[in-house]
């Protein structure tokens, strides 16, 4: 590290290689959080199904999933 601070270059060079690095270590994180949540949503809407095909109330199915309104008409739809 020593050698690297005193080559204005390599350190350059050095800090540019470790900004990538956490640059793409956040996408990941994102991508990874991105994945789990449209799990779940995916998930909340197979119990969204079956509530609907049970007959329960539109607001019982929302506080029961956490999905809108607009999201479990477009179930309905399918």
């Amino acid at each position: 590290m020593r050698e690297l601070s005193g080559d204005e270059k390599a350190r350059d060079l050095y800090e540019r290689r470790e900004k990538a690095r956490r640059d793409h270590d956040m996408f990941v994180r994102g991508a990874k959080q991105e994945g789990i949540i449209e799990g779940r949503r995916e998930g909340y809407a197979e119990v969204a199904r079956n509530l609907i095909a049970m007959n329960m109330p539109m607001w019982q199915i929302e506080k029961a999933t956490g999905l809108t309104h607009k999201e479990i008409e477009r179930l309905q739809l399918h």
